[in-house]
């Protein structure tokens, strides 16, 4: 994060002379924790994700009494900060969790990390020992302020009653602002149980927060100039365009420079999957075509991206002869891992928009971008190389079959969450993602078990949506429990578990790296109950579980069965829904750069090096 906008540590309210926002805001005497609830009702939390424990406990009493928050009781915290971020990346609202403290802020930690990575805006409110407790190692104790300072935009301490209301609105719009992000309030046991007054809108008091959003003009007619006079340009996309809710803006550039699009995992959905200009998505799992346009282009612009490893491959061979426009709002990114040759600072709505009128302007001169050689060695690429896979020749599932035709066969408009590994890669190349904020993933933390809850919070924020969670068997048993929230409380999502017996991704390695050395990555017990082959995991029996915990379940082995099984999750829309695929343990993903390798050594499929049959660079 910028200066700017950088926790550089607990920030502790400070007494101030305070006017209580207008003049006709109505004084309320209220405890803390009543301050607390009336607070995230005006500033429209209306779903809240959490679980009770002893310094949370005072909020727990007036929230029972609020019609207008939801409290959605989790069955782990962790479930808890997921369910927030799935929440927010499926509705673009501030997400919000609520838990006690010690180990029960301590199990936010990895969603916090996740949504910081993943720039989400959240609110992670927890409770703290006493006031005149903190730093004794009292029961329950733990400095989460402290532990969170490097994984969230701004934390706050809050030991006084009169300051909840304040911290609140400013917490809530640090996350919500600028580049979006995490923020976590501690709260004093005792400032909730204490009694204060209550009035809205409160004053906000943040010196140095000023996020820059209108772009520079003098850099914006730079990178049009750059534009037009480019013969192989690229629009890297990130997930800042999703963010920022810059989706119309994109095509009406793309479509005016005629330029070709790529959008990483953050950013699928932002432009059309089907539109004629968009090539694939980049990276170490990206399409051939993507891959190579990056490296063989003579002008990136990056677009709210920030040219992650994943991304780059080696940094010093990524893109080679291209010149760099970077757009992104936090100055920190820009020039962090590759230079800019046109740094832009702003939010990428504006950005885009500003671009837009400087081609128009470009075009108005007579300068227009030539790319018919460009294109042509680009369709090559998307004929030649496409992504695809072969069936099973053992006539078992297909995991990309499956994850394809739950695609093909979901409703209009269907939000699909993925855990991490290749049921993550296979969901982002072979489901169609023609709107924005339906394809939610871990992307930067790669955290397994992000599936199911973040598939929670985001029916629970989209109810008249279908949310399908696509998740694999190794990422399943981490966070499944949350099956029983939903269950409880009517929130009907459906689950396709990619069933291999396998941790997948880290057995690809094996095979790839370690000589085919399963260490440690094996599920099953190596057979059924039956004394068979074992042919995914078996135990826990997936489909016995879930319906322990209020679920529909079934289990799919045969192809002929998919689409019928398909068909009956999408039918069932009054419980939760889980369906245990059982695929072929060796389907690999392809496209592959190997990590520390650079991009120009992509692998179409295992041996397959593509031969892009010229030597035109310059």
């Amino acid at each position: 994060m910028p200066m700017t906008e950088q926790a550089t540590g607990a920030h502790h309210p400070q007494p101030r002379a305070r006017n209580g926002g207008s003049s006709s805001a109505t004084v309320e005497h209220v405890t803390g924790a009543q301050s607390l609830i009336r607070s995230l009702e005006e500033v429209g939390a209306d779903t809240v994700f959490g679980l009770p424990g002893g310094c949370i406990l005072p909020a727990y009493d007036p929230l029972m009494d609020s019609t207008r928050v939801r409290h959605i009781l989790v069955r782990h915290e962790q479930g808890a900060g997921h369910a927030a971020t799935g929440y927010a990346q499926a509705t673009g609202k501030v997400g919000v969790c609520m838990v006690t403290s010690g180990p029960g802020a301590t199990n936010l930690v990895t969603p916090i990390a996740d949504a910081a990575m993943d720039s989400v805006p959240m609110v992670a409110i927890t409770g703290q020992v006493a006031s005149g407790a903190i730093g004794t190692d009292a029961f329950q104790e733990a400095d989460i302020c402290g532990i969170t300072m490097p994984i969230t935009k701004h934390n706050f301490l809050v030991t006084r009653a009169e300051d909840i209301a304040h911290t609140i609105a400013e917490a809530f719009h640090i996350a919500s602002t600028g580049r979006p992000g995490p923020v976590l309030v501690d709260i004093a046991k005792d400032a909730l149980q204490s009694k204060t007054t209550f009035s809205w809108p409160p004053a906000m008091d943040l010196p140095g927060y000023r996020p820059v959003t209108k772009p520079h003009a003098k850099q914006i007619r730079e990178a049009a100039k750059l534009i037009t006079q480019a013969k192989r340009p690229v629009l890297y996309v990130g997930g800042g365009v999703m963010k920022a809710g810059a989706t119309a803006e994109l095509k009406v550039l793309a479509e005016l420079t005629g330029a070709p699009v790529t959008t990483t995992l953050m950013a699928l959905g932002s432009f059309p999957d089907s539109h004629p200009l968009h090539v694939g998505m980049p990276g170490m799992h990206g399409s051939v075509t993507a891959v190579t346009a990056l490296q063989k282009a003579d002008l990136i612009v990056a677009l709210g991206a920030r040219f992650d490893d994943r991304v780059t491959g080696k940094l010093d061979s990524f893109a080679p002869y291209a010149k760099i426009v970077h757009a992104d709002i936090d100055p920190a990114e820009i020039g962090k891992n590759r230079a800019a040759d046109v740094p832009i600072v702003g939010d990428a709505r504006e950005v885009i928009a500003d671009l837009v009128q400087a081609v128009q302007a470009e075009h108005t001169e007579g300068q227009t971008g030539d790319y018919a050689a460009w294109w042509k060695d680009l369709n090559r690429w998307r004929e030649t190389y496409p992504v695809g896979y072969d069936l099973p020749e053992d006539g078992s599932l297909s995991p990309q079959q499956v994850i394809q035709r739950i695609g093909e066969l979901a409703p209009e408009g269907t939000v699909f969450a993925a855990g991490v590994g290749q049921h993550q890669m296979w969901a982002s190349h072979f489901i169609q993602y023609e709107q924005p904020a339906t394809w939610l993933n871990s992307g930067g933390a790669g955290t397994m078990g992000y599936a199911v809850p973040a598939a929670m919070g985001a029916k629970a924020g989209m109810p008249d949506r279908t949310v399908w969670a696509i998740d694999g068997d190794g990422c399943f048993q981490m966070t499944n429990q949350e099956l029983t929230t939903c269950a409880l409380n009517n929130i009907p999502i459906k689950v396709a578990i990619i069933n291999n017996g396998a941790l997948g991704m880290v057995r690809q390695w094996q095979t790839l790296f370690y000589n085919q050395r399963y260490s440690n990555t094996v599920l099953h017990s190596g057979a059924d109950t039956d004394g068979n082959a074992a042919k995914g995991t078996r135990v826990p029996d997936f489909v016995k579980l879930s319906e322990a915990m209020g679920c529909y379940a079934i289990r799919c082995e045969d192809p002929a069965d998919l689409d019928k099984a398909i068909a009956e999750a999408n039918s069932i829309n009054d419980r939760p829904v889980v369906i245990d695929f059982i695929v072929h343990e060796d389907a690999m993903v392809w496209p592959m750069v190997a990590a520390g390798t650079s991009n120009d050594e992509v692998m179409a499929a295992r041996g397959v090096r593509p031969d892009f049959g010229d030597n035109e660079d310059d």
